[in-house]
């Protein structure tokens, strides 16, 4: 992913460095190169002079130093083919020449300076001779260029500093970037209201804009499928419940006595369709994008636990299974309606899967601050590798009892993430499942 303040000082550290580069040239060319070309014409002008003014006998080696040119501007120092002294200035130091060189410039320290030197060798009567002049000017070109590279030092120091100080302005230039980014990241996938388009930078106004017609468009969507929803569950109840009533006269009836057996499957797939199609529509009420203006509220989690447990005393009856409420006082934030169907639909599960003679609890508390609704059976359980797999829709355990859909736990599951808590799959005490849902 490109970061755009890397971006900014990657293409501002490029240019920054070039003008740095071309400045530190333009200040060698002015002040540092015409010093050193003129000392080094000084010192080829001082040593022709020595060597035109030198005299040299089988007795020795004399320079006529009336004749010099710039005389206490240099030192000299003649020396031999074995580097030995044999005229001028002793503090010269010996620059050795290879065979097929006559003239070579270096630098050398005399008297803690550090000095320009020509040395020039030519052919004598006396054999090869090395003439070494130094410029005791060429101090203030030393100076000159320690000062250059302390110039061209404190500059790319300058460059860095820069470019800390732009990052760090691109840093706060970005904040309100930051802050409506981790605005749109702390808000739910319920939340859809429109971001203040005034506190949003011009450069990114365009993008606020665009999300709050994506936030409207997505609002008025749900609110499209949740009045499909609603006239579906309308259609669908209203003449699976008559056909329910009509089946249950017709069973009545002396004249159906014949056709009995098959009226008692009618009426169970009836009741498997009704139960079916409640599911469905509880499903798509729990789906996030049919919810995004959900209305919350505070809902009593242990009353409302002990009115569906009520409703199911007849049934666990029938099936001589043992139906107990835990429920302490607890309060939650959501919809009553969905809670409603989290809590059916685990009841309905517990006792579906709960042999005769067994027992199922219900139980709500609060435990470090959270509301927690669990719900055990004394069943076959849930084997720990099915545990995922039976939060999907339409998955059924191997070998399971009935003619159930699969839709249960994927509703309990829906409804919890929709209002932020947790669903987890474990086994109760007497080895059976232990399904329990906490909230924030």
């Amino acid at each position: 992913m490109t970061s755009i303040s890397r971006r900014l000082i990657f293409w501002l550290a490029i240019p920054l460095t070039v003008m740095a580069l071309c400045g530190a040239l333009v200040h060698y060319f002015n002040d540092i190169a015409p010093s050193v070309l003129s000392s080094d014409r000084r010192l080829k002008e001082a040593s022709n002079s020595i060597m035109s003014n030198l005299n040299v006998t089988q007795d020795g080696v004399t320079v006529n130093q009336a004749n010099l040119t710039g005389k206490g501007e240099f030192r000299f120092a003649i020396r031999d083919a074995q580097q030995m002294l044999v005229g001028g200035d002793p503090t010269v130091p010996a620059v050795s020449l290879d065979g097929q060189t006559t003239q070579l410039f270096s630098m050398a320290q005399i008297e803690s300076r550090s000095l320009r030197i020509l040395t020039t060798r030519f052919d004598s009567p006396r054999g090869i001779l090395f003439v070494s002049v130094a410029d005791m000017q060429s101090g203030q070109a030393s100076g000159a260029r320690y000062s250059f590279f302390r110039t061209l030092l404190w500059d790319f120091v300058q460059l860095d500093v820069t470019l800390v100080l732009v990052w760090i302005g691109i840093q706060l230039g970005l904040r309100p970037m930051r802050r409506l980014r981790d605005e749109i990241a702390e808000r739910s996938p319920l939340d859809l209201r429109p971001i203040a388009e005034i506190s949003a930078p011009r450069e990114v106004a365009p993008v606020v804009v665009t999300l709050n017609r994506l936030f409207a468009a997505l609002r008025a969507g749900a609110q499209s499928q949740r009045q499909f929803i609603a006239n579906t569950a309308h259609q669908l109840r209203t003449p699976i419940t008559g056909m329910q009533a009509q089946l249950d006269v017709l069973a009545g009836e002396p004249a159906a006595q014949p056709i009995r057996d098959r009226l008692l499957t009618l009426q169970e797939g009836i009741r498997q369709l009704a139960h079916t199609s409640n599911q469905l529509l509880t499903l798509a009420r729990a789906d996030p994008t049919a919810n995004v203006a959900v209305k919350t509220q505070p809902v009593d989690l242990g009353a409302l636990a002990g009115d569906i447990a009520a409703r199911y005393f007849d049934r666990a009856l029938l099936a001589n299974i043992d139906l107990g409420v835990e429920a302490q006082s607890v309060s939650v934030n959501a919809d009553p309606s969905l809670l409603d169907d989290l809590l059916s639909n685990l009841l309905d599960n517990a006792l579906k899967y709960t042999p005769t003679g067994g027992r199922v609890t219900v139980s709500v508390a609060a435990t470090n601050n959270k509301a927690l609704v669990a719900v055990e059976d004394s069943g076959p359980g849930i084997p720990e590798k099915e545990r995922q797999l039976v939060r999907q829709r339409f998955y059924r355990l191997p070998n399971s009892p009935g003619h159930g859909s699969g839709l249960g736990l994927a509703i309990v599951d829906e409804i919890a993430r929709l209002f932020g808590a947790t669903l987890s799959i474990g086994s109760s005490a007497s080895g059976g499942a232990r399904i329990s849902v906490q909230f924030p």
